[in-house]
């Protein structure tokens, strides 16, 4: 797959796969929204935070992900296919162009948006999902 160019169902199945992620549609059926909630204890209410936005019906597949602000101009400068996030703060978010960049790295750069987020969750919760620092690694 490093080679080619992921799919929305490849997509959607990479964001689910990591712990405590779901999909909302909070802006409409048409903008897929992925979010990680860590496990509640005691009956406390949290809603989830935002690591994946994009609409995964559009014909031209793209994908708005969180990204470390030092590192984000530079995927930006490496690959035409990586753009400032679209309608979201252009330092923290780059929108991805899934038929331009290779199918590795759009995955990786899912997992690197998850585990930035998660980072900033608090640590009981960080515990609550298994979270190791990196996704996919306990």
């Amino acid at each position: 797959m490093s080679g080619g160019h992921v799919s929305a169902d490849q997509l959607r199945a990479a964001a689910l796969a990591l712990p405590g992620a779901y999909e909302d549609f909070p802006f409409g059926p048409e903008t897929s929204v992925f979010k990680v909630i860590a496990p509640s204890s005691g009956g406390a209410v949290r809603t989830g935070k935002l690591f994946a936005v994009g609409n995964l019906d559009a014909q031209t597949l793209s994908i708005s992900l969180k990204c470390d602000p030092e590192l984000a101009p530079q995927l930006r400068q490496a690959n035409p296919g990586i753009i400032p996030g679209y309608h979201m703060n252009k330092r923290h978010w780059n929108t991805v162009d899934c038929t331009v960049v290779a199918a590795s790295m759009v995955l990786d750069m899912v997992e690197d948006s998850y585990d930035l987020v998660v980072a900033g969750l608090p640590k009981k919760q960080q515990l609550a999902l298994e979270w190791s620092g990196r996704a996919g690694q306990k």
